[in-house]
């Protein structure tokens, strides 16, 4: 027999199994004995009283040979001899497009302008150490996309149509922990992800797939407003009759060759701000309700919005026990990041800062570029970084927290988690107003609702500027095609129908499923 129930739990029953099992017999009014198999289905921590508690969602089995602790099907088929599909990105969407094409007959055949992701360590190692930046292999570009080394949170407020369990099951299936099946706000971690996008790209190979590296899109084959193909910089062409454009928020140059092949874009609101970071025992204090954090409790997190002048300035990818990281991908500019490993036990807590733009909120002087003012107002934004660090590489423009809603230039600066290192800069001085005014206000309002928020033992970074795409590639709500070039499928972040592993992964999904609608329609 088998039934489910809901218990609530002090964080050390939660965490011991002995002490777990004895309140899940009590629950279930059994002989501890007649218990076969304990399947979690969902947790989640309240934190909203002094005494936070874990609430457990479990399905118990007795008298019974148990089922499969967590049982996924795949359901890949070999497409080596199937009709091809360009896919173009590694990151989650076009993995996530790659391995749904193998369960649909379709040949993935997936390139990446980056590296494997074994390969991509060693060239994060020497950014890490301030010597130097590959464009083309980083924080950003490379197997996995930029969530394989900058964090791997899977948690998700999209509302986008689409199985969430299946792209939890999928990463599970290829190594992932199973506690990402049941967490209320799942989370890998940027040491194990790796192994798993590996993983990912051994089945899409195994069943006739295809994935070839350091193939860098120059441009797409169009014939009479259809795809034929596409061309990438070394002179491969690669033939198929529809192509998944996967290629991410910072893969700015395939904008750029877009718009010069005359393919319809459009401007859309993004965000920029900077990347805070406080210790970890401030956040627990805070968030705990100043009771120090016990082993059975996770590193604390925080999740904040409010409004300043007609526009939201909130926190983005909060990663507790983490690092900040260096996310650009060219020599003349600063980008941060954040990231956390699975265990997140780093001495500090970050979070990205950003504040809403809108078409209109982008300067005056970078309208001249009409459909890519926002873009070009990102690269100066990260240029203005680069340019306020000193001239010490890829050293990240620094101030305390208080010191920049004050106005004044920090003294000296805190321990920060960042390896490439910091260097006292005015934020609150060259970043722009539009962006600087408001995160002031925000953080003065944060304070509110987090009381110890807004300290001097705490330092922004700057600039936090790719938590979105400031483009769009415009495509049919039912076909998810281009509006106008037939087989073309924009997906994911960098086309800006998605934010964050989870949800592009899922539009990936989507895409290609459309792809499968499509040849059955040209095929008929």
């Amino acid at each position: 027999m088998h039934q489910e129930f809901q218990l609530i739990l002090t964080p050390e029953e939660a965490a011991s199994e002995e002490l777990f099992r004895k309140k899940v017999a009590e629950k279930a009014e059994l002989n501890i004995t007649r218990i076969s198999l304990i399947r979690i289905l969902r947790k989640s921590i309240d934190a909203r009283s002094a005494l936070p508690k874990i609430n457990i969602g479990v399905e118990v089995f007795w008298d019974e040979k148990p089922p499969e602790k967590y049982e996924v099907h795949a359901g890949y088929t070999f497409t080596g001899n199937k009709p091809p599909v360009i896919v173009v990105g590694a990151g989650p969407a076009g993995l996530f497009a790659a391995m749904k094409l193998l369960t649909l007959g379709l040949k993935p055949i997936l390139i990446d302008r980056g590296k494997d992701a074994r390969t991509r360590k060693q060239d994060i190692a020497q950014l890490n150490r301030n010597k130097e930046i590959n464009p083309e292999s980083n924080y950003c570009f490379g197997e996995g996309g930029a969530g394989t080394f900058s964090d791997g949170k899977l948690y998700t407020r999209s509302k986008k149509k689409g199985n969430v369990q299946q792209i939890l099951e999928t990463f599970y299936f290829h190594g992932a922990n199973e506690n990402i099946l049941y967490e209320a706000h799942p989370h890998i971690g940027s040491d194990n992800l790796p192994l798993i996008v590996e993983n990912m790209r051994k089945t899409i190979i195994s069943h006739g797939g295809e994935v070839h590296f350091g193939k860098k899109l120059t441009e797409l084959l169009i014939e009479d407003d259809r795809i034929k193909g596409c061309r990438t910089e070394d002179g491969s062409v690669f033939e198929a009759d529809a192509l998944i454009l996967a290629t991410g928020h910072s893969a700015h140059d395939v904008f750029g060759m877009l718009h010069r092949q005359g393919i319809e874009l459009e401007s859309k609101g993004f965000a920029m701000g900077v990347r805070v970071e406080h210790s970890q025992e401030l956040i627990d204090s805070i968030q705990y309700h100043s009771r120090k954090r016990n082993k059975f409790l996770p590193s604390a997190a925080y999740s904040l919005v409010e409004q300043v002048n007609g526009r939201g300035v909130y926190s983005f990818c909060m990663c507790p026990g983490g690092h900040i990281v260096p996310a650009g991908t060219s020599p003349e500019s600063i980008v941060v990041n954040g990231m956390s490993a699975s265990k997140r036990n780093s001495p500090y807590a970050n979070s990205g800062i950003v504040v809403e733009i809108q078409p209109e909120d982008v300067p005056a002087e970078f309208q001249q570029y009409g459909v890519l003012a926002g873009l070009k107002f990102q690269q100066y934004v990260e240029t203005l970084a680069y340019r306020n660090n000193g001239g010490k590489g890829f050293a990240a423009p620094a101030q305390r927290l208080n010191d920049f809603v004050k106005g004044r230039l920090s003294a000296d600066l805190p321990d920060c988690s960042y390896l490439p290192g910091i260097i006292s800069s005015p934020l609150h001085f060259w970043l722009p107003e539009i962006i600087s005014s408001r995160l002031k206000e925000a953080f003065v309002k944060f304070d509110r609702k987090m009381r110890g928020y807004l300290t001097n033992d705490a330092v922004i970074l700057g600039v936090e500027s790719r938590s979105s795409s400031p483009l769009r590639i415009p495509r049919d709500p039912e076909s998810l095609q281009h509006i106008r070039i037939k087989g073309l499928f924009p997906s994911g972040e960098g086309s800006g129908y998605s934010g964050g592993i989870t949800s592009s992964a899922i539009d990936g999904e989507n895409s290609a499923l459309k792809v499968a609608e499509y040849f059955k329609g040209i095929n008929n």
